[in-house]
């Protein structure tokens, strides 16, 4: 697992995992050198879900700055772009990659999985391990704390101001993990099953903030709630921040050789190109401590 304190930046690239191998070109394209059991990394190779195919889930809203307009396969926004630059490093094309849904929840839990990876902000940590594995972190991120204009939390400079109040985050997130642990508010959060659900309980005074990532924070405060504020981001959201990694099925076939993608990804620039372009409104928080 890469280590960097990167928890006040969410523009940096990440280090690598493991060291990156080399890529190889193949019949189809630039794809990964081999996967640590010495098969090929590449389509015609790879034991996908559907033979030359690369199948990638998401959930059901696909929110932005992650994705834009709720169509993945646009490849604009920051995962819907990820997804598709590990395809064609694997060696695929665009038109060999299909899409599928998945619910967050669903995706998380053991069990035999109907896609190849699913990308969705999945935050890697030992206890999802044991149910699925991960690849490599693309991103690093940390969490934040967001209310609107006129709430008790929009004049929050510290945690301490933020714990007397009602605050809430999606279940199963590592923003539910860092509202619980280290905000530690003085009554129990309320959780909620989608960010949708908990910004409308914001929208309707039933909380007085939530808690979501970052570049999460910066969309939902700026397109979708009126007179929306980021209160600030949270110094400590663990090590290192937050690591997303794309989620793939307990001791998957593919996990080695869609680690080697994304750290060439990160070796070559790609990744951090990337995060300039889809997720760089989100360097300027205030740090919440």
């Amino acid at each position: 697992m890469r280590r960097r304190p990167l928890a006040l930046t969410v523009l940096a690239t990440a280090a690598l995992a493991v060291s990156a191998c080399a890529p190889q070109e193949s019949s189809t394209g630039s794809a990964a050198s081999g996967s640590a059991g010495g098969g090929s990394c590449t389509p015609e190779d790879l034991p996908t879900v559907t033979a030359d195919t690369l199948t990638v889930a998401t959930d059901t809203p696909a929110y932005e700055p992650w994705f834009v307009d709720d169509d993945p396969t646009s490849g604009e926004g920051y995962e819907s772009a990820v997804a598709y630059a590990v395809a064609e490093q694997l060696g695929y094309d665009r038109d060999q990659v299909e899409w599928t849904s998945v619910q967050f929840n669903a995706a998380i839990t053991p069990g035999d999985k109907d896609f190849d990876f699913d990308v969705n902000q999945f935050t890697i940590n030992a206890e999802r391990q044991q149910a699925v594995d991960f690849s490599s972190p693309y991103y690093t991120a940390t969490q934040a704390v967001i209310t609107t204009a006129g709430s008790p939390a929009a004049e929050a400079t510290s945690l301490a101001d933020l714990r007397g109040l009602r605050l809430g985050a999606q279940v199963a997130t590592t923003s539910l993990d860092v509202l619980t642990d280290v905000i530690a508010p003085d009554t129990d959060p309320q959780v909620f099953n989608t960010n949708d659900d908990a910004k409308l309980a914001l929208q309707n005074g039933q909380v007085d903030a939530i808690v979501v990532d970052l570049p999460t924070a910066f969309y939902i405060t700026s397109a979708e709630l009126d007179d929306g504020v980021v209160v600030g981001q949270v110094e400590d959201s663990g090590d290192a921040g937050d690591q997303f990694g794309l989620l793939l099925a307990k001791d998957s076939p593919l996990t080695d050789c869609v680690s080697q993608a994304v750290d060439a990804l990160d070796a070559d620039g790609t990744l951090a190109a990337l995060q300039q372009q889809w997720l760089s409104e989100a360097a300027d928080a205030p740090v919440l401590k």
